[in-house]
Order: structure tokens, then C-alpha cells, then sequence
């Protein structure tokens, strides 16, 4: 290929080639056919017969289901509240009930009232269906948490642009402490959003702001690190990790249980998972949970030191090499009079070498940020 300026830009366009392709695979691999796959849901009973009715609803379902029993409805009522159970069954001849907690996953819940919904057709009477753990009124289907991952997140990875490429030429320390602010600020937006703005959360903004911050600094650290060895190729890296494997794996729009196994397994240690998760704790299920997810974004977090350090120690490695030395500039003859000046045609001094270089540094710094931020 003879012009370069066509192989720059074709270059270029790799990355959001590949980000088309990653994204498709990801969001929909994980968002387009979505049904139970081991949905844990409970009938309530001691007896005999709620445990034959148990087993009947699991063969039918196969593995579309894990079906347990309890023996009263206050501890069906007390595994939605924990989250082990999606749904669970209460049979009657005359007014058989469904218990749901939409607040963990609309979808969920749908999912298993329209399993439900005709065995209570079967016996010729209507399903009752009881909500115990409710969203806000301001967000009525639970997916405005997913929506405010999306936020913090894009806020803390395009930041890595700034950070790593803009700020090359701070120090290792420095970068670091700017992306301890940088996921505070972002982790007050988020908040901001989610309290005073759309009202996602009532009360707990105190314990959200730290989640957002501690979610964000993992994201930001890993990225700063990463960038020292990656350069432009941390963009597609950050995409991979906290876009097309995070958004889908978070449980904001469907639980692990209405997906398949891959993304179901992101599910129990990925950080957004452990966010989105976290935050329902916090909100809405008493606490339940939430060191779990925390310590979930703390272990993240110190994989990012862990990057920004081991980023930190190549830096200086390579500061202390020898350079190269400039060539000395070869002395201009002397001008004629009359004779067109060789300024500008003769060799290049020490002065032109380093201009060409900084304006080299500043063009490959300034794509980076447009292609990052851009996304």
C-alpha cells in the first residue's frame, strides 16, 4: 500500500471494526433470546402433595427450573428477600398465589409468572400475584440501577483516555492520584443522578457514592496501568472488559438465571455484577448481601493497583536506559551573496528534531483521546 495516509486510516478503523463484532457477539449473545436456564423458584408446602406438585413442575420444566419446597410462606418470603429463590408458589384450590420480589428482576418475575400463570389456570381459578420487595414508584421495572452502571462506567473508562494518554509524561504517582479524585467526581455524579435527579434512590447516598467511587477506581487504575503497555490498543481492552463483558454479565437487565452459562458465570465475580448487585442490597433488600459485592469491587480495585504498579516499575526501567543521542547537525556552509539560503534545506538541528517529535507524541495523543472518548 503506497499512501500512507490510507494505511493510517485503515489502521484506524480496526478498532471499531472489532468493537462492531465484540459488541454484536456480546449484547447479542446475551440480550436477544433470553429464558430460564436452573431459574430457582419454590412451592410452598409439607406435605405429600406440595412435594408430588414440586416434582411435577420440575419435570415438566426440566432444566429450565430448580424447584425446592418450604414449609411456610414466611420462609418463601424470606429466600426472595435473600435472592435464592425468583419465585415461589403458594397452591390452593381456591386462591393459589405467586410471590415475586421485582425489585431483584423484573424480568425474573415475569419469567416465572408465566410459568406459574396456567398451572393456576389448570385448577379453573386466577393467580394471585404479591410483589414483597417493590421498586420505587420512580423506577418501576429495577432497570434504572443497569442505566446508572452504564453511567459511572463510561464516565471511568473514557477518563483512561485523559489519564494514561494526555498524562503520559506525568509521573506514575501522580496519574494515580488523579485517578483516586477522578472516581470520587464520578462516583458524586452517579450519585447525583441516582438520588436528587431521578430519584433511583431514597435513601443510602452516602453508601452509594462510596460504591460508585470504589467501582470506578478499579476501572480507572486498571486502565492507567494497562495503557503503559497497550498505548491506543486500551480503548478496544477497556471495551472488552467493562462494556461488552460487563454491561451484559451485571444482572441489570437479566439475572444470570434467564441467561446462559457464560455470562451467567461472569455474573458471580465481574465488577459491574458486583455494583449492580450491590446497590439492590443496599436499596432494597436490607443489606442483604452487600459485603459480598463490595469485597467483589475491592478485589477488582487492587488488581488496578496491582496493574498501576507493576506499569509504574516498567516506567522507571525504562527511564533509567540510556538514550539515544540526537545527531549533531552538520555546520551550513556559508551563504552567498546572492545565492539562494539553505535554511530549511540543510540538515535539521537539535531544535527541529525535538519539535517533530513533540508534534509526533501530541498527534498520536490527541487520536487516542478522540477515538476513546468518541466511543
Amino acid at each position: 500500500m503506497r499512501s500512507p495516509v490510507l494505511r493510517h486510516v485503515l489502521t484506524h478503523l480496526i478498532t471499531p471494526l472489532l468493537m462492531c463484532i465484540g459488541m454484536g457477539l456480546a449484547y447479542m449473545g446475551a440480550f436477544v433470546t433470553p429464558e430460564p436456564n436452573h431459574l430457582p423458584v419454590a412451592v410452598v408446602g409439607a406435605g405429600p402433595r406440595a412435594k408430588v406438585f414440586a416434582q411435577t413442575v420440575k419435570d415438566t420444566a426440566g432444566d429450565k427450573l430448580d424447584v425446592r419446597t418450604v414449609a411456610t410462606r414466611a420462609a418463601a418470603v424470606d429466600l426472595l428477600k435473600s435472592r435464592d429463590v425468583t419465585g415461589a408458589y403458594v397452591p390452593s384450590a381456591k386462591a393459589p398465589e405467586l410471590l415475586v420480589a421485582t425489585a431483584a428482576s423484573d424480568m425474573g418475575a415475569t419469567a416465572v409468572e408465566k410459568v406459574f400463570t396456567p398451572v393456576a389456570a389448570k385448577e379453573g381459578v386466577p393467580l394471585k400475584v404479591t410483589d414483597v420487595a417493590a421498586p420505587v414508584a420512580d423506577d418501576p421495572t429495577g432497570q434504572g440501577l443497569f442505566f446508572l452502571l452504564i453511567a459511572v462506567s463510561i464516565g471511568s473508562y473514557a477518563s483512561v483516555a485523559a489519564l494514561g494518554a494526555a498524562g503520559a509524561g506525568l509521573p506514575m504517582r501522580v496519574r494515580a492520584l488523579l485517578a483516586l479524585g477522578v472516581s470520587a467526581v464520578v462516583g458524586a455524579i452517579g450519585t447525583l443522578l441516582a438520588g436528587p435527579v431521578f430519584h433511583l434512590a431514597h435513601h443510602g447516598l452516602a453508601s452509594l457514592w462510596g460504591m460508585a467511587s470504589l467501582y470506578s477506581a478499579g476501572i480507572l487504575f486498571i486502565g492507567v496501568g494497562l495503557h503503559t503497555f497497550l498505548k491506543r490498543w486500551t480503548t478496544l481492552t477497556m471495551m472488552v472488559l467493562f462494556v461488552m463483558l460487563n454491561f451484559t454479565s451485571s444482572g441489570g437487565l437479566f439475572r444470570p438465571e434467564l441467561q446462559n452459562g457464560f455470562f451467567g458465570t461472569l455474573h458471580a465475580f465481574w465488577n459491574g455484577a458486583g455494583f449492580v448487585e450491590g446497590i439492590r442490597s443496599l436499596l432494597y433488600f436490607g443489606d442483604d448481601g452487600l459485603a459480598r459485592n463490595v469485597w467483589t469491587l475491592v478485589v477488582w480495585l487492587f488488581v488496578g493497583l496491582a496493574v498501576t504498579a507493576i506499569a509504574a516499575a516498567c516506567e522507571r526501567a525504562r527511564a533509567s536506559r540510556p538514550t539515544t543521542a540526537l545527531p549533531e547537525p552538520a555546520p551550513s556552509a556559508p551563504s552567498v551573496e546572492g545565492a539562494p539560503s539553505a535554511q530549511g534545506a540543510g540538515p535539521r538541528t537539535h531544535r527541529q528534531f525535538e519539535a517533530e517529535a513533540e508534534q509526533a507524541v501530541e498527534e498520536e495523543l490527541a487520536e487516542e483521546v478522540e477515538e476513546t472518548v468518541g466511543v
